[in-house]
């Protein structure tokens, strides 16, 4: 096995390339010639997409389906609202209780049992046709459990035809808003919104026969695999190319775009096993444990749970959509009251940045977002143009001659990172999260990723203007190996325990820590 990898592994190779040397040299392009291909239908596999969609992407459109109960539950309100106004002459304020009840029974058990059906799932394999007839079922439940109600308080015969309208209202509606739903899904699917994207690791048996199925139900894309036995390792299996060994995956430019990390050796190599789960462990993908695919039925449960749940979870943290749904309206809410009660400073701001010093306004920075994807953050400018550093290569010091006299000020105040709204607002950050790292950042001579193995686990989460560690000290630059180890401590803490009200305390508390901390170095 190579141990040696470059730093940003080609996931393809290219097909003209001459073959040359040991095979693993040639998998890696280490063989002093250019990285090859065993045959040109191997230079992307039979799964991957045009395009690749990253994992923040796709959770931004998984979100929708609560967009879509929401929408729901206004039309149950709103039909259910307009065959109440015909209760009585003068609107449903004035109808008998009992003729309302039934009807308030029958709204709340229509929500309850769509949910119950599981039609915000929208799945792969499910037709239009079974998806419309289950919506049907719902409505027919809801109407029955109203008239059952009514046959209580002794209306039955009188909200009979009532019945009959709100359950045609419902019926009608919730089949327009499904149908239109279902098409939309399909779209996101065909574009690759929605799929999932898998590695695996290991090109063993059990990866070919996870492969071949995957080849029949086209509900998950793999996109590639890698092998710590790299050297025994064929070109490809089943058609999806072998990527290099798992080191390479630690640092492959593929991985903001997997979902799971799914490891196909046998469970019964124990050793190898708990080797590889605790090597992947530093990553912030999703790390899941293939199990039981021999038979017909493992494998179709295993691809079933790819598509749409986690497997057996060895590492990484799940993905919570309620609460990345609550999450993410927060950021929008906030973020854009943010925005205008900030417009006029951020104004002022920028003029006296132009009076101050010639160069653009503001300042752009590739740094890391979710799933080790990176992202562009904006910031006001604070140093001077020809001294900018865009990997952080080093980091700013007390009277650091590089930083403006107004840039001076807006760093110990933090206003130089209002411009960071924007990608609020955008989806590439939140407003509380891990403050994202440039790029290439050192510590000292040593690149502070590699600093802390478990760096990558503040990637777990998009990140944020503020934050936990921001709150408790730990802002501003990293002097010591100490302070990237408490700051990833800090960070990880935050992200296992992320909450609404644990946000909003946060973002309560940084306008004082931030006044009142004399001693980071910004």
């Amino acid at each position: 096995m190579i141990d040696a990898q470059p730093s940003a592994p080609s996931p393809v190779r290219p097909a003209d390339a001459p073959a040359s040397g040991d095979p693993a040299l040639r998998r890696q392009g280490l063989s002093g010639g250019p990285a090859v291909s065993a045959a040109p239908d191997q230079k992307r596999g039979p799964f991957r997409p045009e395009r690749l969609v990253s994992l923040r992407e796709r959770r931004a459109n998984e979100a929708y389906a609560y967009l879509f109960r929401f929408s729901d539950l206004l039309l149950i309100a709103g039909v259910s609202l307009f065959v109440a106004q015909g209760l009585s002459a003068t609107g449903w304020q004035t109808a008998l209780a009992a003729d309302v009840l039934p009807l308030l029974a029958a709204a709340v058990t229509l929500a309850w049992t769509l949910k119950s059906f599981d039609l915000y799932r929208y799945r792969r394999q499910e037709h239009l046709g079974g998806h419309l007839a289950r919506v049907g079922g719902a409505v027919a439940i809801a109407g029955i459990a109203g008239l059952c109600a009514a046959l209580l308080t002794g209306r039955a015969g009188v909200l009979m035809p009532v019945f009959g309208l709100w359950s045609t209202g419902a019926l009608l509606g919730l089949s327009a808003l499904h149908g239109a739903a279902f098409v939309l899904v399909a779209r996101w699917r065909r574009k690759g919104l929605l799929t999932p994207n898998i590695v695996i690791v290991g090109a063993t048996r059990h990866a070919r026969t996870l492969i071949e199925a995957a080849l029949q139900r086209r509900d998950v894309n793999i996109l590639g695999i890698f092998d710590d036995r790299l050297s025994r390792s064929p070109d490809a299996l089943a058609g999806v190319p072998v990527l290099g060994d798992t080191e390479a995956l630690l640092t492959h430019k593929i991985t903001p775009y997997v979902d799971q990390v799914v490891v196909a050796v046998d469970p019964a190599a124990r050793a190898r096993v708990e080797g590889l789960i605790k090597r992947l462990s530093l990553l912030p993908n999703q790390v899941s444990l293939l199990v039981d695919v021999d038979s017909e039925s493992g494998r179709e449960q295993a691809l079933s749970r790819l598509s749409e749940q986690p497997l057996t979870r060895v590492s990484g943290l799940g993905n919570d959509g309620r609460k990345a749904f609550q999450k993410r309206i927060q950021d929008m809410v906030i973020g854009a009251i943010a925005l205008t009660v900030f417009a006029p400073i951020m104004a002022v701001v920028a003029v006296l940045i132009k009076l101050d010093s010639p160069g653009p306004v503001f300042f752009r920075q590739r740094r890391h977002g979710l799933n080790n994807e990176a992202i562009h953050v904006w910031k006001f400018r604070s140093m001077r143009t020809e001294a900018t550093d865009a990997t952080a290569a080093r980091q700013v010091s007390r009277d650091d001659d590089r930083v403006t006299r107004v840039g001076r000020f807006i760093r110990k105040t933090s206003l130089d990172e209002l411009p960071q709204l924007f990608n609020v607002l955008k989806g590439d950050m939140s407003l509380v999260g891990p403050r994202p790292h440039a790029i290439g950042m050192k510590t000292g001579d040593e690149d502070s990723a590699k600093l802390v193995a478990e760096y990558a686990w503040r990637h777990r989460m998009k990140p944020g203007m503020t934050g936990w560690a921001a709150i408790k000290g730990s802002r501003g630059a990293l002097v010591t190996a100490e302070d990237v180890r408490r700051r990833v401590q800090l960070d990880i803490d935050y992200i296992e325990r992320q909450s609404f009200w644990l946000d909003l305390y946060i973002m309560a508390m940084t306008v004082p820590c931030i006044l009142g901390d004399r001693h980071a170095i910004r």
